[in-house]
């Protein structure tokens, strides 16, 4: 029987599994459930369109110095980046009838980093060199079960037919508590792993932020940084998101609890956004040329309904993340099962790179891989 690997995820840690796997001669294929690969990156223009120089929806820093793994990557791949903006003072809002304080700025360190033309850059540039055939878009995986030769994935195509693929190992590059609640096994996870997938928080789910899209970051000639917290809200925290090719804005998390952003509605909070940035930084930041807002908590293929609810940041875990029936032939590489960095860009590299280097360990002593259809 010819061997296969599938990979199930388009985002950052799907893309680096695929990558390793070409480049060790490994035939793979990806099947990613979004019109796009990236999955919780996204970069987007002033319309809210993906663009190869845009403002990130997503994750946009990482921390070269503290994540080598990560920050070889980014130069392997030729990327550029640059510190987030961090000089001038700070602005604090305590009080909502009360006036923003204005504090000294101090140097952030280790300094945050931002890709040049956004974090997509990044799943541009993994994309890039892989085979144009081994990637399939709109392909909604829903069954997942085991026979005497292997796995058989059943998915839904950009048709809305059904496919099935045979597989001798399936890599999860995705949310454990997405995968727990979107696919059904058979024979079904036993109880305590399919709990721990559950009860794992998924990275950006519960989150929102917003952006202010600017002619020129006036906030730097007023000798400040962009940077601001608030116990008012609906942000809570901003800073500058001025891209490296000059675009201007602020962008802030919303702390709006999910369900009452979607009780509110996109338009009362964007409105409410505008109104606290032009409180805290001035009647300029009341003319944006346009907003941007992306709900984590509302994209079914990020949140399930227990994101809805804020349970913190995912935690390193070694305890295997598979056993049973099951755990010779699937494995989990998505963020937040990595042992060290788990809810980072640099976890997802991190979990991928550990998974896939395993599984080019085991192919030399059982043969080469090659894709099956059913």
């Amino acid at each position: 029987m010819s061997q296969s690997i599938l990979i199930v995820g388009g985002g950052l840690a799907g893309l680096t599994a695929a990558r390793l796997l070409h480049q060790a001669g490994i035939g793979f294929k990806l099947l990613e459930a979004r019109d796009r690969l990236g999955g919780r990156i996204l970069s987007v223009d002033t319309t809210g369109q993906p663009s190869d120089d845009g403002f990130d929806l997503g994750p946009s820093w990482f921390w070269p110095g503290m994540q080598p793994a990560m920050g070889a990557l980014v130069d392997i791949l030729g990327l550029q980046y640059f510190e987030q903006n961090s000089d001038g003072d700070v602005i604090f809002q305590r009080m909502p009838e009360g006036q923003p304080q204005r504090y000294r700025g101090m140097r952030q360190e280790p300094r945050s980093m931002r890709l040049a033309g956004g974090t997509a850059a990044l799943i541009s540039a993994l994309a890039e060199g892989l085979p144009a055939e081994s990637i399939e878009l709109n392909a909604q995986v829903t069954h997942v079960s085991l026979d005497d030769e292997g796995v058989v994935v059943q998915y839904l195509d950009a048709s809305g037919s059904s496919v099935k693929e045979r597989a001798s190992h399936v890599m999860f590059a995705l949310p454990p508590r997405l995968l727990e609640a979107r696919i059904l096994f058979s024979p079904a996870l036993d109880f305590a792993t399919a709990e721990r997938w559950r009860h794992t928080p998924t990275w950006m789910a519960p989150h929102a932020k917003f952006f202010a899209l600017y002619d020129r970051p006036f906030w730097r000639e007023q000798g400040l940084s962009g940077t601001g917290q608030s116990m008012v809200g609906p942000l809570v925290e901003i800073h500058d998101a001025t891209t490296a090719s000059g675009k201007a804005a602020l962008f802030g998390f919303v702390g709006v609890p999910a369900a009452e952003r979607a009780a509110a509605g996109r338009d009362a909070i964007i409105t409410a956004s505008v109104q606290q940035l032009t409180r805290m930084f001035g009647p300029e930041a009341a003319r944006p040329h346009a907003t941007l807002f992306k709900d984590w908590a509302e994209d079914a293929l990020t949140a399930t309904a227990d994101d809805r609810q804020a349970g913190g940041h995912p935690s390193p875990d070694r305890r295997p993340w598979v056993n049973g029936k099951w755990s010779d032939c699937i494995s989990l590489a998505g963020s937040e099962t990595s042992i060290t960095e788990p809810g980072y860009l640099a976890g997802a590299v991190e979990a991928a790179t550990r998974i896939t280097t395993d599984l080019i360990s085991r192919s030399h002593q059982t043969g080469s891989y090659a894709s099956a259809t059913i």
